[in-house]
């Protein structure tokens, strides 16, 4: 075998690198003799061993035949990165010991990146270091990873992180590997050759620019592991010469630089551009998306840094793109190959610079990033410090802009070349004959796609000089040549070329070898609705062979040879382009004779555009003949002779027109002054008369001669309307134009006007070819401006404007910018005047980055409101927001109104007349006034309820997006809707407009408009009993609803605190109507109720494939749920690979009803963190008051919660989440162990609550021990929602068996008390809650007694009741003081031990028998108790001082007191402050008529001290006390009987319209309230009140 002819690099002063092809046995060979070892151990993966494992072994155990003493190994671990970890590296340092290795062993690596990291890290500490060869396998690992001794491993924290510095003996670059790389390995290591070149050597670059195709087609040559070619210089083919040299030179700048700087101290930093923002990508993406994949992405990004920070030009940025492009790779996180992975969902902002916190080029906070001063040089030798908002702004998707005048003004500029110019020149100068260079080329995505496309189809070739600013061309002379077989030229969104290249591709012909006669072009999903079948239908007709491959009329086309040119038709009244494509191309049709084109259709679109290709050709050589009629007048008939292009030596190409229209609009709008250079009289392009033909009659001062022009706005707020102007020569640059229409509302010049429009208005028309470029641009328009809450009318042709003062326009809207970049450019000059503008596209003005998951519903910070901000009510007629809004607006204090009979009030007509008289059209109008006079006047204070036609104007729509405070929309059953309107008459009718039509029209812009939505349960089928309580359950849900939403009161639970333990209840119903009416009984105990809404399901079956639930469905489950509990409730929506019943893949329906959850003022909502990262954020953003739990589940049994998986779930849950919530599987007892430890050590510097778990019959012991909101079943649930999980009170009496809940006893001190009812209370609820507790009599009258004292101070004691005679007595004994009602009631029933910081414990006392009142009068009050309710108490003992100050805590305007002592009742009332207004009464039949009779009565003397009929030894109660007022509630505190004279008379004179409650129910009521202070729990009422009414009627 002859020897292989190597070429070796030098590193640190050794030839140690070796370069070649098939070099298995001179390895082999090289290693054994100059590495002499007892043991060769070489260590690959199973992809590897595979593929060259045999070679090797054979190759090592040849040549150590003559060797007995030494013996060859191999260990074959597990492909991928997760091998590199600490375990990967235990396992082979297991593997060297268990051999019986020893310190002279020399370990072989033989793999990519992984292998040669991973065992260079084992053998930098094997035995304190031995020797070890680098053999990598692909290419990444040849010019990155095996070359400078760099070391590491990975750790959940980053890449890389712990490793060493260990120099291999050896580095061999076997080239003939690469022949079995997948495409996607080699593209991947060629990031590293681009970068490589990038930062050392631009002649290396430009040879990887221009011959993309060759390096590529290197590796496809198929393979010469037979035949051994290549082995010897002498067989190399060319391919393998380029292959080769690229990867020398590649290495060789590395090893130079590794020389310089070994240690990485500075100049070794340079060979990390691209690597700080892609190793951060790559450590969210890993190991779908490969290194070289996210580190082109980030040579990007950091370019892109580098030009921000102004110390790279643009044109760098835009060949190190195409360069990048041309191997496949990847320059955006929003790659189609990137976007469509879950884990792109957590690539955002913030957890990108939190990755990029740990990198090793960092300085403390600094994060460093290699910086471009040009393509082959760097900024600095070594890493610059870069601020974060400065990588931010780049990383952001979009961008705010912020407003201000230019700060250098006057400003002097020139812009890029010009797009129009730039794309001819490319095509003229490449089918032309001969070199040009092209100066000012503009560097966009449409010239890259055109220069690739001719580069695929060996048109030209192309070269770079003077840094990228010059493209040299060497022209092909209208030779191009069809791609192989399966090569699609894809030209993404770029109209331009693909109209362009549509004729171009017909010259195409097959090469000698060719395996097909077809060019196909395609492009993005946008291009392949835009159209092109005119220039398709004119070259078939001429003889072209062109199918539609997809959507007739658009790409992607297969084109065939075949332009023959002769006389030519085509439709020309759509596109431009499509002439000038056939124009560029005609001269090289194949008829002798030229080529007649002839246009057809009508009116010409774009005109000048056409002139201008006319233009450019007389330039390169062809002259077009424009024919004329008889008069002299132009024809739409063109000659093109036959001929080839001659190219010019220099073309420079004009500054692009277009592009100039915006920093002209800038000093237009800002006041300012700019001169734009290259652009004057004598441009080729129509827009440069944008100055002359727009801005000046706008009121600007133009200047402008043959090559500048300069432009002076008018004193800011000063631009008059434009009035009408036809931008038919200029189209592009209407965009620009409407933007300064928007705010022109100065009238316009008179010889501007036209008849019909206003002075404030501005017409532009002959722009109809807008609405097919890269979007609908003149719908964008109208859509876009709407958020600014600009007027506009889209016409056939164009549009009107309709401008307003700045000052009106709506702040901080955020504007869809589809994917247009002249969409982003004219709103970027709004921008400067108008605050918050935020846009979805990058832009090259004064902006900051902006996550677009920030944003909701176009709006910025919609859910973060002022305290006490109105609330605003919006929603069909009859759903019932003048009804909600009442109550609302009492139980929050707030001001109520209608702003129907506010519009009413201020036209003084009513509403159906103002309609009748001046029309729908002038009623919104009038509408919108009032509304935004009451945003403007009532921003606080007010719940403000909104007509329902209010949405129709899309002004209207734009205020209520934009106003900072609640926007509610109340919603009905559209059932009871249509039901009351048909017999409601007071408003004006729809018209011809069916009720359900006008509620399907509105729908959508309600949901836009809101912020929240209230359903309003309605049950048709509903007795009037159950319509009773279900109104007074709305009436509870509105105060909760409204104070939750509002912030004044969030309705969270309590006990989710450090320290307490909390629970919610898993519903697994797919209907939850069966368990409504046993609601309380489930949900014993709990602090919360958990709606598993991937278990609802309206046919009662959940789907096995995949449940969705509609969300009409959800909505109507949700309201009945609310009608029955006010615990707050968990929305989950659990998918099936998380152990519920939601599809995986139905992320936009799970988002959608999670929107609705937060938007109805649901309390927590479970979102799984492997949603999509930016969609998560967006959610928690609307939250407002609500509370995110940031869920992962494990299934699979492989999770260890001493993994680095389970930190690594917790940082992101911890990161998305207020609540943590993580959930894996117990096979031991020992995993719970793990799971508490875990929760220990994260909890020491972690304040949010975590939910941490195991599933499984093992994992009972976890749910014992969790503190925070352990989900929890119950024996009436028809099935648990997750394996293991067990009912409240069987953790409450395993916690007590484990001495985590010790028994506590407790008492109630008083006398008599051998009747009472608080045992029998207090131990049900124990009983039934698994509490261990118990609660005993202590029949005392002395509560100083030592008895008494020794009770209080035993660790047992867990509180007690305190009845007569020792309310007051017992205060002295609370060490810890009384709380504020027990000081003004001046009585404690209730004392609570409390434990200190300190672990003593001191006691606190507490009266619940006026929280008990309080809650009795509104439950069974039957109307709404206001401002204007009185109320009577009857008796002035101690329980009326209860009552007292729970009427006061109402609200209410008066208390009347009556007792047969009127001194008594004069004290009691002289004992309260003032405004409690207090009034006596002499008698029960005496209260003043000039007052609203009491409707809340309260009696608080003992039964046989009141009597219906007249007795002075008895308080006399006359029937004239419930027959006064329609309805009421009577309370009697009398224990016994349970129908006392009182509760009696009002039921014999009005049975039907007054509550009445018994005094056993106070007594149950304060009770609930004790044991609830006492325990933290919920008081199981039905039970308990079962239990008592029992014991209370036998006795």
């Amino acid at each position: 075998m002859s020897s292989p002819d190597i070429v070796k690099v030098s590193i640190l002063g050794k030839d140690s690198i070796h370069c070649g092809f098939h070099l298995a046995g001179y390895i082999a060979n090289t290693v054994i003799t100059t590495l002499p070892a007892s043991t060769y151990v070489l260590i690959t993966d199973k992809n590897i061993s595979c593929l060259h494992l045999n070679a090797f072994s054979s190759a090592f155990k040849s040549v150590l035949k003559e060797i007995p003493t030494s013996r060859f190994l191999s260990y074959v671990i597990s492909p991928g990165e997760t091998s590199k970890s600490r375990e990967g590296k235990a396992e082979i340092e297991d593997f060297l010991l268990t051999s019986a290795c020893t310190r002279d062993t020399v370990i072989l690596a033989l793999g990519g990146g992984v292998i040669g990291d991973l065992v260079g890290f084992v053998s930098a500490t094997f035995m304190r270091g031995v020797r070890f060869v680098q053999i990598p396998t692909t290419l990444l690992a040849m010019v990155d990873s095996s070359v400078g001794g760099k070391t590491a491993i990975d750790t959940p924290h980053g890449k890389n992180l712990i490793g060493s510095f260990w120099q291999p003996e050896y580095v061999f670059i076997d080239a003939s590997f690469l022949e079995t790389l997948p495409a996607r390995e080699f593209a991947n290591g060629m990031a590293e050759v681009i970068k490589t070149a990038a930062i050392w050597n631009e002649d290396e670059f430009t040879k990887l620019e221009s011959r993309s195709a060759e390096i590529l087609s290197a590796v496809q040559c198929g393979s010469t592991r037979q035949t051994l070619q290549g082995q010897v210089s002498s067989t190399r083919s060319e391919a393998q010469e380029l292959l080769l040299s690229i990867i020398i030179g590649s290495i060789s700048v590395k090893a130079h630089i590794v020389t310089k700087d070994e240690r990485e101290t500075g100049l070794r930093n340079l060979v990390n551009f691209g690597h700080t923002i892609g190793h951060a990508i790559e450590a969210v993406l890993t190991p779908t998306i490969l290194h070289g994949e996210c580190v082109s992405i980030g040579m990007i990004l950091e370019a892109e840094v580098a030009r921000k920070l102004d110390v790279l030009g643009q044109v760098a940025v835009g060949r190190l793109t195409r360069c990048i492009k041309a191997y496949g790779l990847p320059v955006t996180v929003n790659d189609p190959r990137i976007a469509k992975l879950p884990a792109a969902r957590h690539l955002t902002i913030k957890r990108l610079l939190n990755i990029m916190k740990i990198d090793k080029k960092n300085s403390g906070a600094a994060k460093k990033i290699v910086l471009l001063s040009r393509i082959g040089k760097t900024y600095e030798e070594r890493a610059t410090a870069v601020e974060d908002r400065v990588i931010a702004n780049v990383l952001a998707e979009a961008c705010k802009v912020i407003p201000g005048i230019p700060k250098n003004h006057p400003v002097r500029m020139s812009t890029p070349g010009s797009k129009s110019i730039s794309n001819r020149s490319l095509v003229l100068a490449a089918l032309g004959k001969g070199t040009c260079r092209l100066r000012n080329l503009l560097h966009s995505d449409d010239t890259q796609v055109m220069m690739a496309a001719l580069m695929d189809l060996k048109g030209a070739s192309f070269e770079w000089e003077d840094g990228g600013e010059t493209l040299v061309v060497h022209g092909g002379q209208g030779s191009l040549t069809t791609p192989p077989k399966g090569k699609e030229i894809y030209l993404g969104n770029a109209g331009t070329a693909a109209r362009f290249l549509t004729t171009v591709c017909t010259l195409a012909q097959p090469g000698p070898n060719a395996t097909t006669q077809t060019t196909t072009i395609t492009g993005n999903a946008r291009m392949k609705q835009r159209p092109c079948g005119p220039l398709v239908e004119a070259l078939q007709a001429n003889g072209s062979s062109i199918s539609y491959l997809e959507t007739p009329g658009c790409l992607p086309l297969a084109i065939n040879q075949g332009f023959k040119g002769g006389h030519v038709q085509l439709a020309a009244s759509v596109s431009s382009q499509y002439v000038s494509s056939i124009l560029l191309c005609a001269p090289y049709a194949s008829n002798e004779s030229g080529t007649v084109l002839e246009l057809t259709g009508g009116q010409v679109i774009s005109q000048p555009y056409i002139d201008m290709t006319i233009a450019m050709m007389a330039t390169f050589g062809i002259t077009v003949t424009r024919r004329k009629n008889p008069a002299g007048e132009p024809l739409d008939v063109y000659d093109i002779p036959r001929g080839t292009y001659t190219n010019p030596p220099t073309y420079n190409i004009e500054s692009d027109a277009s592009s100039a229209t915006y920093p002209l609009a800038i000093a237009a709008i800002t006041g300012t002054t700019c001169t734009i250079e290259n652009i004057g009289t004598a441009s080729l392009q129509g827009d440069a008369g944008f100055a002359k033909f727009v801005l000046e009659p706008m009121g600007c001062t133009v200047v402008q001669t043959e090559n500048e022009t300069t432009v002076t706005g008018p004193p800011i707020g000063q631009l008059r309307a434009c009035g009408y102007v036809d931008m038919e020569p200029m189209t592009d640059a209407f965009l620009t134009a409407s933007v300064l229409a928007a705010v022109a509302s100065k009238p316009s010049l008179e010889e501007r006007r036209v008849d019909g429009i206003p002075p404030n208005a501005t017409r532009i028309l002959g722009i109809a070819n807008q609405r097919v470029k890269e979007c609908n641009r003149i719908r964008a328009m109208i859509d876009e401006l709407a958020k600014f809450g600009i007027k506009t009318k889209e016409l056939d042709d164009g549009l009107e404007i309709y401008g307003q003062p700045i000052e009106e326009l709506n702040e901080n809207p955020s504007i869809h910018c589809y994917d247009d970049h002249r969409v982003a450019m004219a709103f970027s000059v709004l921008g400067a005047v108008i605050k918050g503008v935020v846009l979805e596209e990058k832009i090259g003005l004064a902006v900051e980055g902006v996550e677009l998951n920030k944003l909701a519903t176009g709006q910025v910070d919609r859910f973060t409101f002022p305290p006490y901000a109105s609330i605003v009510l919006i929603g069909m007629r009859g759903a019932g927001k003048t009804y909600i809004g009442k109550l609302a607006a009492t139980v929050l204090g707030l001001e109520f109104i209608d702003a129907d009979d506010y519009l009413s009030s201020k036209y003084g007509i009513p509403l159906s007349e103002f309609v009748k008289e001046r029309g729908w059209p002038a009623f919104r109008e009038a509408e919108f006034e009032c509304l935004f006079e009451l945003l403007r006047t009532k921003p606080a204070g007010a719940v403000l309820s909104l007509g329902g036609g209010v949405v129709e104007t899309p002004a209207a729509r734009a205020a209520l997006k934009s106003y900072r405070g609640p926007v509610v929309h109340i919603e009905r059953d559209l059932e009871a809707i249509v039901k009351y309107l048909s017999e409601e008459t007071e408003r004006p009718p729809y018209g011809t407009d069916s009720i359900e039509d006008v509620y399907r029209r509105r729908e959508p812009w309600f949901a836009e408009t809101s912020t929240h939505q209230f359903y309003s349960y309605f049950n048709a089928n509903a007795s009037e009993e159950e319509k009773v309580a279900a109104s007074q359950a709305l009436q509870k849900e509105i105060l909760r609803f409204f104070k939750h939403i509002s912030g004044l009161k969030p309705n969270l639970a309590p006990n989710l605190q450090r320290g307490k333990r909390s629970y919610f209840l898993s519903l697994t119903y797919s209907d939850i109507t069966p368990a409504l009416p046993i609601i309380d009984d489930l949900t014993t105990g709990v602090d919360a109720i958990e709606l598993r809404v991937d278990l609802l399901s309206p046919t009662g079956v959940v789907e096995p494939t995949g449940n969705i639930p509609p969300l009409q469905y959800v909505a109507a489950q949700l309201a009945a749920l609310r009608q029955a509990t006010q615990l707050p409730i968990v929305f989950t929506v659990r998918t099936q690979s998380q152990g519920g019943a939601f599809p995986d893949a139905a992320e936009a329906e799970a988002f959608n009803l999670m929107h609705f959850a937060l938007r109805s003022g649901v309390e927590y909502v479970d979102v799984e963190i492997s949603w999509t990262e930016k969609k998560i954020e967006a959610l928690s953003k609307t939250k407002g008051f609500s509370k995110i739990i940031a869920s992962w589940h494990d299934w699979s049994g492989s999770f260890k919660w001493t993994g680095v998986v389970a930190m690594d779930k917790y940082n992101t849950a911890s990161r998305l989440g207020d609540i943590v919530k993580i959930v894996g599987k117990a096979h031991t007892v020992t995993d719970n162990f793990d799971l508490y430890n875990f929760v220990e050590t994260v909890s020491a510097t972690n304040p949010k609550p975590i939910i941490a778990i195991n599933m499984g019959h093992a994992g009972q012991l976890s749910r014992i021990l969790n503190m925070s909101f352990s989900p929890v079943s119950h024996p009436a649930l028809p099935t648990k929602a997750a394996p293991g999980q067990i009912s409240f009170a069987q953790i409450q009496t395993a916690l007590n068996l484990i001495g985590q809940l010790p028994a506590k006893q407790f008492y109630l001190f008083g006398s008599p008390i051998q009747h009472s009812q608080s045992p029998t209370l207090h131990n049900t609820g124990f009983q039934t809650l698994g509490l261990p507790h118990t609660f005993g009599l202590l029949e005392t009258t002395n509560v100083n007694s030592e008895e008494v004292k020794a009770v209080l101070n035993s660790p047992e004691f867990g509180g007690a009741a305190v009845t007569i005679p020792n309310k007051l007595d017992i205060i002295p004994l609370l060490n810890g003081g009384i709380s504020d009602d027990a000081r003004i009631i001046g009585a404690v029933n209730t004392v609570i031990p409390k434990e200190k910081a300190d672990g003593s414990v001191e006691l606190v006392g507490h009266n619940t028998d006026w929280r008990a009142i309080r809650a009795l009068a509104v439950d069974n009050v039957r109307h709404t108790i206001t401002s204007s309710t009185t109320s009577l108490v009857i008796g002035a003992g101690g329980t009326a001082r209860a009552a007292i100050y729970a009427l006061h805590t109402l609200g209410l305007s008066r208390i009347f007191i009556f007792n047969r002592t009127a001194e008594t009742a004069k004290k009691l009332a002289a004992s309260f402050p003032e405004d409690y207004n207090i009034h006596v009464v002499d008698s029960l039949e005496c209260i003043p008529p000039d007052v609203e009779t009491p409707s809340v009565i309260i009696g608080t003397v003992p039964a046989e001290g009141t009597s219906v009929t007249r007795d002075e030894s008895k308080v006399y109660l006359p029937p004239t006390l419930f027959t006064r007022v329609p309805s009421g509630v009577v309370i009697d505190l009398a224990y016994k009987p349970a129908d006392t004279p009182l509760l009696t008379l009002a039921k014999e004179t009005a049975p039907e319209t007054w509550a009445r409650v018994q005094g056993v129910q106070v007594l149950l009521e304060q009770g609930y309230r004790q044991f609830e202070l006492w325990t933290g729990r919920r008081a199981p009422r039905r039970i308990i009140a079962d239990a008592v009414m029992k014991n209370y009627n036998s006795s």
